[in-house]
């Protein structure tokens, strides 16, 4: 599977996953119903969605122009660090402002976050890779 619907299958899966991870964990920290939570991990999913298109296409169009395209865990390191990076400073405002703490707090309960999905982020791409392949700007250029 390649191109667009490997992107919208791996986006997808990776975020039903996290949804239902993060839910509970939510309700469980911040003694808030799971309606609460859920929601706010929706939100979080939708806005993490979005970005996992736009960080996957940018970095894929960087790998694709690399002299060595294979996935190397060092890539893969790369990957999971940016993905979640970005992530973390887009969701910083949202989670402050949802659970009604401080910048600080969110600041922190986004590095919780950001410690779990670098983990997961990580496993969880190395597997689809496994099961799907890895994509064509991560294959080696047969000539």
């Amino acid at each position: 599977m390649q191109g667009t619907p490997r992107k919208i299958v791996q986006a997808i899966l990776y975020e039903a996953i996290a949804v239902a991870c993060v839910a509970p964990a939510l309700a469980w920290l911040f003694d808030a119903g799971m309606a609460q939570s859920t929601a706010l991990s929706l939100i979080m999913s939708g806005v993490a969605l979005s970005w996992n298109m736009a960080f996957n296409w940018a970095f894929e169009r960087w790998e694709s122009g690399r002299k060595q395209r294979r996935r190397t865990l060092w890539r893969r390191f790369l990957h999971a660090l940016g993905f979640e990076g970005g992530l973390v400073l887009l969701l910083l405002p949202l989670v402050a402002y949802w659970l009604s703490i401080s910048l600080w707090q969110a600041l922190l309960t986004n590095l919780a976050l950001f410690a779990f999905f670098f983990v997961y982020a990580f496993v969880f791409q190395w597997a689809f890779d496994k099961v799907f392949d890895v994509p064509l700007s991560a294959q080696q250029v047969r000539g």
